[in-house]
């Protein structure tokens, strides 16, 4: 039993893209304390926040996920293109880019 909390929590910590980013680029980068997983293919990237974050301290996720998308992939996020699974969720997003 505990071989198997310590195999679920370490991938707990990993990052996977999605099905359709296989393949994908990787990079990662950590803005004002927050680690971000960017995965980017032409002109797509999906950012993958790591770690925990309270409701409180998730306001400012979305605008530093666009700023790890631009470091990572060099190219600039199309405002208005982030798009998440569950609305208002910090944890994934994807965004549009212009390379």
């Amino acid at each position: 039993m505990p071989l198997i909390l310590f195999v679920f929590s370490f991938l707990a910590g990993c990052a996977s893209p999605s099905p359709d980013m296989m393949g994908a680029g990787r990079g990662q980068v950590t803005l004002e304390g927050i680690t971000f997983t960017v995965f980017h293919q032409a002109t797509e990237a999906e950012v993958i926040r790591m770690g925990y974050l309270s409701r409180r301290d998730r306001d400012r996720v979305p605008e530093l996920m666009a700023r790890a998308a631009e470091a990572v992939t060099g190219c600039a996020v199309i405002p208005g293109s982030l798009w998440t699974r569950i609305p208002g969720d910090t944890g994934v997003a994807r965004f549009d880019l212009r390379c």
